[in-house]
């Protein structure tokens, strides 16, 4: 088909066609094309782009397990980070093209957005690349795909200038099936990179319904299949119309007449015919849709190739079928030459169907295929024949809906006939009728294995039918074979199974991948002998399941023994006095020093912010100067004053410290050497990450530089707080959700969720099987089956538990809750802590904290529990409403019973050192000495073995450490807890038997709402400890109880100010002045500012004020936070506490009476480190402030008082601080007992009054006192004017008197009078 047009598309889809190459660079989904509005994929035939072809490596690597698929990640981020740039550079030159002159405003608007998304999908895939790591890969990579959708928006036409192609198929005169095909698509361009991917090509085209039929499930059939070749170009361009054609065909072009070209011919005649023979090898499908209520499916597959369609056959209930069948399609007619058949044969088309006995099939999915060809004249011989069996991806919409395993062989039939191709191996199967097999050639070599199956128990059954299940059985099967579970007989007395190993052979593939699946079917024996099925599970992947024999061509322990003590050796400088074969451990703990800094706010409106961040060289020469000085404060504190509290946010610091570490160095050796590599492309950003790189080296190499030097180095790393572990995230992430042996499999059923109805993966489960499974070949290497047969009855599942009922104490521990979701109007919550567990429900209402995202609860809970039926523990965070019912904020699970068998050992953490007293007493009522003999014992490890003092041997290592505690009267015993904790928190290097174990920790776990699933309403930091109650009772409980703050005065005495700005013009002289008064407060209490008085008519910028300022506060010491109830107005039901960082602001301003006040400056001191005052006014700089001087930093809470010099800054008219006054003050903390004992008065009030400042004569009100004003400022200024222009009014009154008094006398001399 072709249309031609004779004028071209728009300017605006010029801007689409120069994306193109871009998107198809950087399709990330399909290998096989985009799909299609009905949910198919359209084509196949278009060359799939590196990006594309990226991704797909990525996730085949993801599902056959490979190593390192987060690197091929980040270098399809890196490909897709430099293709956005290169489309911005495209696109600015595009951009200035003068003969785009055309283009309307939409053009333009849209050109510059797509260039800003470019912009931001690049600097979004450069990050993303930085936070490829093993663990995020599967959550990058679905990231990763929805970039294509956004490339594709952008080329998508907002005014389409030209109309879609429509297929029909009409039936009398009716509209039955139809087909839209973008004309983006099918564009022809000169420059090939620009043309539509489906132009000029042979396209497979499947026609749906029309109307609201073709939308959902019934819309995803196939009405047809139609192959059509398409073109769509300008008339000039007709010529090009047939370039795509394939080879050995003859056009019948029409009779030429009027003088027109005969373009397009009528017809086209091949002339070339080829026979073939598919062969489809059905093998298996795994993790199938489930289109029937039970959770199962009743499937087959259909194969479409050509105008053929053939059936496997009907395997019942099961998702994942194992058809192992052979389809053969004979005589098919395909034309063209034979050469482009053998590159580019028909696709074909495989559908999955449900089978049902009311009803046709069910659609359930469809994947697609290309045959491998085989021509005549080639040999059936390694390495392309004969076809490897593979993975095709079965799509349901646009939905992935299982894996199909198969392959596909298309053989030419030569002129000798169906006797040249190869033979078809073995007989038909005699059970299943006229079923072929896969030949032995194609289908797995195969291998007796044998399946040990761990029954545990069940958990959280639901009803089946509206009753209850009561006696359950679990039924497991793998390629046809299979073992049933014991019977329970009372599923709500004991959910556990008597009978725990069992196992079956059966033949399996001897490639891992594939494996088929293993079916786990749980089914409800009911009365007169009926069975329901209650759920199922499909392991999909054998592979973490197959038990591995020790590799005995691996360096043996003794190798690695040798190692280790060579490199002890030459750390310590010294032979090893140790026998051979041993490993020696000396623990000695480490905590990063912590990095302090310093803000100073500079503004009126507290809005400027200075930040003083000392560099840790400089931290390094403060401490060298000050020597001896300042060895009391890096004593370690005393012990009374810390609690839990302490060693909570001590570990806060080090977690923040090493998750700033795993920045920089979470990129590996290669992931460095791309960026390096690609550094060119961006220019722009190159010269700051150079220099950010080469601040990051100089901060490294001066900090090692600095550890290095001196004796006096190792001292100050020593840590004063013992630490716990502070976990961002669940502990079951952390290790693996504890499923070391035991395994959880969600069982699932009802009909798999589509757009519009079925239910969603949370809704499927009706229950959990606990167990596990252990896959291995037979027979057993005799080595191997000695270690591992020591009890027959458990086979590969030595040393496990019982499973009978216990009961247990669990004490629950609940920290704090960060960013809660917003419950109130006000954008607040009032929450409480709701516990569950059982039948034991614990609603702590009476505790709620008013107004807080963030609340810190600080409480236990202790609650008696029986194992297994009490065994999900459920902590909820609840909004406490004063009407009405409370609102679920949102609650998070945790499965206790995996946790207290697992062998890492998450009954109780381990702590970092052993102690009888303090805050850092130890919880667990076993010693560690206890603790460590008992896991020698239950893992059969040779030892331990005590002595000599500070020594304990465990298989062969060597755990060395301290042999004495001190008690709390400070008298020192002998014990053996310091080594047996050492070789705890090492038991993972144990040969063989080896663990990590759980540490005294605080984990951090999401909170989640049923009614607002996938979304996170905040996080919970909690641990949990577990104690059998058959064992000693555990101590109280640890007291975490929130830290009451702790009241203080702070008396800040405001001496003088020096080097004031002068602002204000004198009325009577011109002269600058100021009238200064500085003004202070605590950050978070600015209601209650203070204001010292007036000092007027300042000349010099100097004041003088001898004024006191009172500041009461509540402080907490260990989060460095002042603490301020207050309600939020007057109808607020309860006060909110805030907490806020301990900063003093002084400000110096201007008084103006007949205006505003003028701002002059300020400064704000962080009172737990500002820089130390100067001595006098002429070493107070600006640099103090700024950090560009070297400056030693203090605390007002341990040095209680410091006065000094400080600058005080504002902002000029460029933005740049100056400085505009300093100040001197004296800063004075005492406690509250302390205040009460020594009061003073408020600025110079009684007790304990200051002096009245000495302020010159000139400090005063001009217009309150006039004669004062005449004096100091007129007669000082201009005393000899003054004195002139009287001197001259005497004159002036002589003469008046004079003239005044002459004309009288003149007459009384004429007169003689």
């Amino acid at each position: 088909i072709m249309t031609a047009t004779q004028d071209g598309p728009s300017k605006s889809s010029q801007i689409m066609r120069s994306l193109t190459p871009l998107i198809n660079g950087e399709e990330t989904f399909r290998k096989s094309g985009e799909a299609g509005e009905a949910g198919l994929w359209p084509s196949i035939t278009g060359t799939p782009g590196s990006q594309e072809e990226g991704l797909n490596d990525v996730q085949e690597m993801i599902k056959t397990e490979k190593f390192y698929p987060e690197r091929r990640l980040r270098g399809v981020l890196e490909e897709l980070s430099c293709g956005c740039w290169l489309g911005q550079d495209k696109a600015e030159l595009d951009k200035g093209d003068p003969g785009h002159s055309s283009r309307t405003r939409l053009d333009r608007e849209r050109l510059k957005s797509c260039m800003r998304e470019l912009e931001s999908m690049g600097q979004q895939a450069r990050t993303l690349r930085a936070q490829v790591k093993r663990h995020t890969v599967r959550d990058k990579l679905r990231l990763c795909q929805n970039f294509l959708q956004k490339l594709r928006f952008l080329a998508d036409e907002p005014q389409h200038s030209i109309p879609d192609i429509f297929i029909w198929m009409m039936s009398n005169n009716k509209r039955i099936a139809y087909a839209r095909v973008p004309s983006k698509d099918l564009l022809f361009s000169i420059v090939e990179e620009e043309t539509g991917k489906d132009c000029a090509k042979v396209k497979t085209l499947f026609l749906k319904l029309p109307g609201k039929r073709g939308f959902g499930s019934a819309g995803w059939t196939v009405q047809a299949k139609v192959e059509l070749y398409l073109w769509l170009g300008l008339s000039k361009q007709r010529k090009d119309f047939l370039c795509g054609l394939p080879c050995g065909f003859e056009e019948v072009k029409a009779a030429q007449g009027l003088g027109l070209h005969a373009f397009p011919p009528v017809s086209l005649v091949y002339t070339k015919k080829q026979t073939f023979q598919l062969r489809a090898h059905m093998y298996q499908a795994r993790s199938l849709f489930a289109a029937d209520s039970s959770g199962l499916s009743d499937p087959f597959a259909r194969v479409f190739f050509i105008n053929q369609s053939q059936c496997t056959e009907v395997l019942n209930e099961t998702l994942c079928p194992t058809w192992d069948q052979m389809l053969v399609f004979d005589n098919l007619e395909l034309y063209g030459e034979a050469h482009e058949l053998r590159d580019d044969p028909p696709i074909i088309v495989i559908e999955i169907y449900d089978q049902d006995s009311m009803g046709k099939a069910d659609f359930m999915g469809r994947t697609f295929a290309k045959p491998l060809v085989k021509m005549a004249d080639e040999a059936y011989c390694p390495p392309r024949f004969p076809p490897q069996l593979e993975y095709y991806q079965i799509y349901r919409g646009n939905a992935t809906a299982g894996d199909l395993l198969a392959a596909f062989e298309l053989l030419q039939i030569g002129p000798a006939g169906k006797a040249d191709l190869p033979p078809i191996n073995g007989p038909v199967d005699a059970d299943r009728g006229p079923i072929m097999p896969v030949p032995v050639g194609i289908r797995p070599v195969l291998s007796k294995y044998r399946v040990e199956v761990l029954f545990w128990g069940l958990r959280d059954l639901k009803r089946v039918n509206l009753a209850q299940v009561d006696r359950p059985r679990v039924d497991i099967e793998c390629a046809g074979k299979g073992v049933q579970s014991s019977l329970i007989h009372n599923y709500k007395k004991n959910p556990n199974f008597n009978t725990l190993v069992k196992w079956f052979e059966v033949d399996l593939p001897e490639n891992e991948l594939l494996h088929p699946p293993l079916n786990i079917r749980v089914v409800d024996c009911r009365a007169f002998g009926r069975y329901t099925l209650v759920g199922s599970h499909a392991v999909s992947s054998l592979r973490r399941f197959i038990y591995r024999p020790p590799d005995r061509s691996a360096p043996s322990w003794n190798t690695t023994v040798r190692l280790l003590q060579r490199c002890r050796v030459l750390c310590n400088g010294g032979p090893s006095s140790h026998s051979t074969g041993e490993v020696v451990v000396n623990m000695e703990p480490e905590v990063p020093i912590k990095k302090l800094e310093t803000m100073v706010k500079l503004d009126a409106t507290s809005e400027a912010v200075v930040k003083v961040d000392v560099a840790e060289e400089e931290k390094e020469k403060k401490k060298k100067k000050k020597g001896t000085a300042e060895e009391p404060e890096e004593e370690e504190p005393d012990e009374s004053m810390l609690d839990w509290w302490s060693k909570y946010f001590a570990s806060i610091d080090t977690m923040k410290e090493q998750l700033r570490q795993q920045e920089p160095s979470g990129i590996d050796l290669e992931e460095k050497e791309e960026v390096d590599n690609t550094e060119g492309l961006k220019g722009s950003m190159k010269g700051k990450e150079k220099a950010r790189a080469a601040k990051e080296e100089k901060r490294k190499k001066t900090q090692s530089s600095s550890s290095g030097q001196g004796s006096e180095a190792p001292e100050k790393k020593k840590p004063k707080i013992d630490e716990l572990k502070v976990y961002p995230k669940e502990l079951e992430s952390e290790f693996d959700n504890f499923e070391d042996w035991l395994h959880t499999f969600n069982l699932l059923r009802g009909k798999t969720g589509d757009d519009e109805d079925g239910s969603t993966e949370e809704e499927r489960i009706v229950g959990r099987f606990k167990g596990s499974l252990c896959v291995y070949k037979v027979p057993l290497p005799e080595d191997v089956s000695r270690e591992a047969g020591c009890d027959p009855t458990y086979g590969m599942f030595q040393g496990i538990p019982s499973n009978d009922p216990i009961n247990v104490l669990v004490r629950v521990y609940v920290v704090r809750a960060t960013d809660l979701h917003p419950a109130d109007i006000n954008g607040k919550a009032d929450p409480y802590i709701a516990i569950r567990l059982g039948k034991t429900d614990i609603r702590d209402k009476e505790n709620y904290i008013s107004k807080q995202l963030n609340p810190v609860f600080g409480k236990s809970f202790d609650i008696e529990a029986s194992f297994p039926m009490e065994s999900m523990l459920t902590v909820a965070v609840y909004d406490w409403d004063l009407v009405g019912t409370d609102d679920l904020i949102g609650e998070t699970k945790i499965d206790l019973e995996n946790r207290f068998y697992s062998k890492h050992r998450a009954t109780c953490g381990i702590a970092q050192t052993y102690s009888t007293h303090g805050y850092n007493i130890w919880r667990d009522p076993m010693k560690p000495s206890q603790i460590l003999t008992r896991l020698c014992k239950d893992s059969k490890v040779d030892g331990p073995h005590f002595g000599p003092p500070g020594r304990v041997k465990v298989a062969n290592r060597v755990f060395t450490g301290p042999s004495e505690i001190e008690d709390e009267n400070g008298q020192r015993k002998p014990t053996d807890e310091h080594v047996a904790l050492s070789a705890l928190r090492h038991w993972e290097d144990i040969p063989r038997a080896g663990c990590r174990l759980v540490p005294e920790h605080v984990e951090t776990r999401p909170l989640l709402n049923p009614d607002k699933p996938g979304i996170e309403q905040g996080r919970l930091e909690l641990w949990v400890d577990m104690f059998p109650m058959d064992m000693p009772a555990p101590g109280t409980p640890l007291d975490i109880s929130p830290r009451k703050p702790k009241k203080y005065e702070l008396r800040v005495i405001i001496w003088n100010t020096d080097e004031v700005v002068l602002e204000d013009d004198d009325f009577f002289t011109g002269e600058k002045s100021s009238d200064i008064f500085v003004r202070g407060w605590l950050k978070g209490q600015q209601e209650d500012k203070q204001d010292t008085d007036v000092h007027y008519h300042s000349l010099t910028g100097e004041g003088n004020f001898n004024w006191r300022y009172l500041f009461p506060f509540d402080y907490l010491a260990a989060e460095e936070r002042i603490v301020i109830s207050k309600k939020e107005s007057m109808f607020s039901w309860d006060e909110t506490e805030y907490k806020i960082p301990a900063r003093l602001t002084l400000q110096i301003w201007d008084a103006d009476h007949f205006s505003a006040d003028d701002f002059l400056g300020a400064i704000e001191l962080d009172l737990n480190r500002f820089p130390r005052g100067a001595k006098t006014a002429k070493q107070c700089t600006m640099e103090m402030a700024t950090g560009e001087v070297d400056v030693p930093l203090v605390s007002i809470f341990k040095q209680k008082r410091v006065k000094g010099w400080w600058p005080l800054l504002a902002r000029n008219e460029n933005d740049e601080f100056e400085l505009t006054g300093k100040v001197e003050a004296e800063l004075h903390l005492l406690t509250a007992e302390e205040a009460e004992k020594n009061p003073v008065g408020l600025a110079r009030n009684e007790p304990d009054p200051l002096e009245k400042p000495n302020r010159p004569d000139t400090s005063f009100v001009w217009f309150l006192n006039p004669l004062k004003s005449a004096r100091y400022f007129l007669w000082h200024t201009y005393r000899w004017l003054l004195l002139k222009l009287l001197l001259l009014l005497l004159l002036l009154l002589l003469l008046a008197l004079f003239l005044y008094s002459v004309p009288g006398y003149l007459v009384k001399k004429i007169l003689g009078a």
